[in-house]
Order: C-alpha cells, then sequence, then structure tokens
C-alpha cells in the first residue's frame, strides 16, 4: 500500500489547521494511501518528519501550514536520495510557493487538489546548508522583514511587509555588500538584496515576473542606497512588475552567488530569520515534485 505522511502545524490559520486534516486524510484514503498524521510542536520538527518520510520510503507528504512549515518540511529533503511527492494546503498569510504553482490558497479547494494527477518537478534553492522554495533576502531591510508582528501579517496580509519595508527603505540604512555571482562582482551600499526562485515574493506575483519554478535560475535584485524621495517609486516598480528596470535596482539571474560583508548584516529566508553574512545561494534544479492542479 501507498503510504503519505501528513505534516500539520497546529497553530496555523488561526489554529485552524486540525480542522483539515480529516478531510486530507479522506482524499489520500481514496487515492489508496495509508495515512500517518504528525503534528509540529517546536522548531525543526517538520523537518525530522519529512527525513522519517524520506528514509521510510513514503511516497507522499502533505504540508498543512504556512511558509515556515513548507521551508521546514521541504529542508527534510535535502541529500536525501528518496524524496516524496509534496502535496500543500497553505495556511499562511503570504503562501508564495502555493501562489507561484497556482495551488488554491483556500484550504478546502487546495485539498482537492490533491486528486491531480499533475505533479510538477521544481527547483529548489539552497543557501548553505539549508533550502528554501522562494526567497533568500540579505540586508537591514531583510532583518525588519523578519521582525513583523503575528498581528499585522493577520490584519494586513503581504501587506504587512511592504509596510515595514518602506519604513526601513525611509531609515535608509544600507550596509556594504559584496556580491560574487558566476564570475562577476558588485561592490557597494545596499539595504536589501534579493534572489527569488519564483514569480511571487512577498505576496507579490510581479516581483519577479520572470522568474520561473524550473527554469534552474535564481532571479537576484540589488536595491541601491535609496533615499526618502525615491522609496516610493521603488514600491511603485515593486508592484508593476517592473523593479528590475529601476534606476537604482541591479538585476541579474545566475546559478550561484556568495554574499559577504565587513559588517554583521542578518538574511532572510522565505520570511524566516535567516544565518548571518557570509552566505553562499546556489541552485538546487528538479529538485521537488509537487501536486499541482489539472489545467484548465
Amino acid at each position: 500500500m501507498k503510504q503519505a505522511m501528513i505534516i500539520v502545524n497546529p497553530s496555523s490559520g488561526k489554529e485552524e489547521a486540525l480542522e483539515y486534516v480529516r478531510n486530507t486524510e479522506e482524499i489520500l484514503y481514496d487515492k489508496g494511501f495509508h495515512v500517518a498524521v504528525n503534528e509540529t510542536e517546536k522548531e525543526l520538527d517538520a523537518t525530522r518528519y519529512c527525513i522519517t518520510a524520506c528514509e521510510q520510503g513514503y511516497d507522499l507528504i502533505v504540508t498543512i501550514g504556512g511558509d515556515g512549515t513548507l521551508n521546514e518540511t521541504i529542508n527534510g529533503f535535502l541529500d536525501q536520495t528518496h524524496r516524496p511527492t509534496l502535496g500543500i494546503i497553505p495556511l499562511g498569510t503570504v503562501n508564495d510557493f502555493a501562489r507561484a504553482l497556482q495551488i488554491p490558497l483556500n484550504p478546502e479547494k487546495a485539498i482537492q487538489t490533491l486528486t491531480s494527477s499533475k505533479v510538477n518537478t521544481v527547483d529548489m534553492g539552497r543557501l548553505n546548508d539549508r533550502l528554501f522554495a522562494n526567497v533568500a533576502a540579505v540586508g537591514s531591510l531583510a532583518e525588519s522583514l523578519s521582525s513583523v508582528s503575528s498581528d499585522d501579517k493577520s490584519k494586513l496580509g503581504a501587506f504587512a511587509y511592504l509596510k515595514e519595508g518602506i519604513k526601513e527603505l525611509m531609515r535608509n540604512h544600507s550596509h556594504p555588500l559584496v556580491i560574487r555571482h558566476d564570475g562577476e562582482i558588485w561592490e557597494g551600499d545596499s539595504p536589501l538584496f534579493l534572489a527569488a526562485l519564483t514569480n511571487s515574493v512577498g505576496g507579490f506575483a510581479k516581483l519577479a515576473p520572470d522568474a520561473v519554478i524550473d527554469d534552474g535560475l535564481l532571479h537576484c535584485f540589488i536595491i541601491k542606497d535609496l533615499h526618502v524621495f525615491n522609496t516610493i517609486t521603488v514600491s511603485l516598480s515593486l508592484l508593476l512588475g517592473n523593479l528590475k528596470n529601476h534606476k537604482d535596482v541591479v538585476y541579474f539571474t545566475a546559478k550561484s552567488v556568495s554574499v559577504s560583508s565587513v559588517e554583521p548584516v542578518s538574511t532572510n529566508v522565505d520570511g524566516e530569520c535567516g544565518p548571518a553574512l557570509p552566505i553562499k545561494i546556489s541552485m538546487m534544479p528538479s529538485h521537488v515534485q509537487v501536486i499541482v492542479p489539472e489545467e484548465g
């Protein structure tokens, strides 16, 4: 019998995650799966559960939770020879990875997607010794985004990040960065460097419109030292999908990027606090198979 593991964060979705477990189980039973349900209680539980599913030869893992639960889960795939297919029931504030794959953000509709026979093979990014699915960010702005409160995320959704980002940009707090990519070097002051895998970043589907989930590329943005008069134009460029053409933005694609600084600089990985610089980011092409909606 096929084996499926449900990894659920009971505190996700305004603590409604457990309500969706039964419907998910029923769908999987109908598809001939034996189902194990594991609830997360502490940090890295989802990673440990995923590693167990890989080592025991499970066929499918379904995550029920937000971007943090998803990020922990995919990190269980790191260095595994067997990687189960992934199903996603998004319950977070932003759900960038689900957006990029056109998985419904409505949990009940996402559960029905598990009946789909369509599977996409997608890229993952690797930052030092961890995987990410959407974006790695570096700089004072990335640090401020890690501090967005749960209340703001619940009330404002993706705009909570935009609000905090504009506040930080207006402080104009930059760091000296050295960014190396595919034989080239950029050096200068910047409040933010982004390396995106998908077109949806922070809930904004047009931030990296050229990014495709299986193109094997990091889509990178360096925002230069800004002053208060052009933060609005950067925000508009972000919303309209032409950020890469802004005069204060350097855009490039790469397969590998390293970032360092003479100052202590924080990072943000898939919306969670990441390691301090220096970092190395590389591609893990075609690393995970994900159930996505049928076309039509």
